[in-house]
């Protein structure tokens, strides 16, 4: 029955790849899974499920409600994101809303003992849809706006952006003593990208170690560390306008993440807060377009006030990795050429379209999330959760000069909302 699950897991892993993802620390999910998401991405001391187990802290899977027995998770997101964005010129307000999607994000995990003592060596298998972010402006004002100069140049770029990221994490975890346990995840990453010339593919590989301590029955400590992981695309943009399109390394970044649990006994509520440091400034690609590193804050509950009824909530921020910029010189002189220029891997492009690019296709700028859910074991073995997600508005907001030189404002505006559900079946 076992090696039937596992096959059947892997398979559904396969079939996941091509699936897109939205995301809100950054480009990444807050937390996998509605038992995580719900209480505000938290997971790294104490998650509640094998599936963010892998993804928070492959550690935990020797500690849990899942334990000893094995346990095979299926989940789904509709994530919808509302994007905006509006260019002030001298000409007048270019505005427009990108297309409005829902994006089905699947996720499965799989968590089984190997050993003949259960807890001591456990297997754990996830898939999901963890990083993502894109703009559909195409046949708006957005993408037809031109200003009223030689070669009518565009009044933006990055009008068509999409990044997805799918992992694939076998995991292993040992409970070297009864409160104390390390794990190890390898991370397999399928890749795409697309910025308006046709999408490219790409793979990246890394690893994710984790240890967990219990100093006591009820309290959960959490380290986690995710290593870098990098991707190249082939021929993406044509950033020099040279006529050939540009290839551009993206790197995953590194993460350090820490987390702490407690059980209160007797009303069984189970608080977790969870800190996490996101390194976009060394992150390939993000230091060219000056994403700034992310300190990530999360708080979350889990109440259980009858058998078998868990009621969740959280909280999430993180400041928008996005800086801002001011004052910079787009201009162009009469030959068509920028008088200011902007290098990205060593291809340079006018800095009015680098300024455009960097606030109207990707951004990432939404920093408070609250979060919610419920869960119901419908039998010893059956649970099924849900949960929601909202990610309030907020903005990046530019000034420079356009291509003629004139005083121009750059606005982007998200917010998300997010709905879970999953299943749960330990056997």
């Amino acid at each position: 029955m076992r090696k039937r699950i596992l096959f059947m897991a892997i398979l559904a892993c396969t079939l996941m790849l091509a699936t897109a993802a939205m995301a809100t620390n950054g480009d990444n999910l807050i937390g996998i899974g509605p038992i995580s998401r719900a209480m505000g991405g938290t997971g790294i001391a104490a998650p509640q499920d094998a599936i963010s187990a892998v993804f928070s802290n492959p550690a935990a899977m020797c500690f849990g409600p899942y334990c000893p027995s094995s346990e095979f998770n299926f989940s789904g997101t509709l994530f919808m994101p509302k994007i905006d964005a509006k260019i002030t010129t001298a000409d007048g307000v270019v505005k427009a809303e990108s297309e409005d999607n829902v994006y089905a994000i699947p996720a499965i995990g799989l968590s089984v003992p190997i050993s003949d003592t259960p807890q001591n060596w456990r297997f754990g298998l996830a898939a999901y849809g963890v990083t993502g972010l894109g703009v559909d402006y195409r046949d708006t004002p957005i993408e037809t706006a031109t200003y009223p100069a030689p070669g009518n140049p565009p009044v933006a770029s990055g009008e068509y952006t999409e990044l997805q990221i799918m992992k694939f994490a076998p995991s292993l975890s040992f409970q070297l003593m009864p409160n104390l346990s390390l794990g190890l995840a390898f991370h397999i990453d399928y890749e795409t990208l697309d910025l308006g010339d046709g999408g490219s593919t790409a793979y990246s590989f890394g690893f994710q170690p984790g240890i967990i301590y219990k100093p006591i029955d009820n309290l959960s400590l959490g380290l986690t560390y995710v290593s870098p992981q990098k991707a190249t695309f082939d021929n993406v943009a044509d950033f020099d306008q040279d006529g050939r399109r540009d290839d551009l390394d993206l790197e995953a970044p590194q993460q350090l993440g820490f987390g702490v649990a407690y059980l209160f006994t007797g009303i069984e509520l189970l608080l977790e807060a969870d800190t996490k440091w996101i390194n976009w400034s060394n992150a390939d690609g993000y230091d060219d377009f000056d994403w700034d590193d992310q300190w990530v804050f999360a708080i979350g509950a889990q109440w259980q006030p009858i058998q078998g009824l868990f009621l969740r909530a959280g909280y999430n921020y993180a400041e928008s990795p996005v800086n801002e910029h001011n004052g910079w010189d787009g201009s162009f002189n009469m030959a068509g050429m920028p008088n200011s220029v902007a290098n990205v891997q060593g291809k340079t492009l006018p800095t009015y379209y680098y300024e455009t690019f960097r606030t109207i296709g990707f951004p990432a700028v939404v920093e408070h999330h609250l979060t919610f859910g419920v869960g119901y074991q419908i039998t010893p073995t059956v649970e099924l959760n849900v949960g929601y997600m909202y990610g309030f508005e907020n903005d990046i907001t530019e000034r420079g000069t356009d291509p003629l030189g004139r005083p121009v404002e750059i606005e982007s505006t998200l917010s998300e909302q997010a709905v879970d559900f999953g299943f749960t079946w330990r056997f």
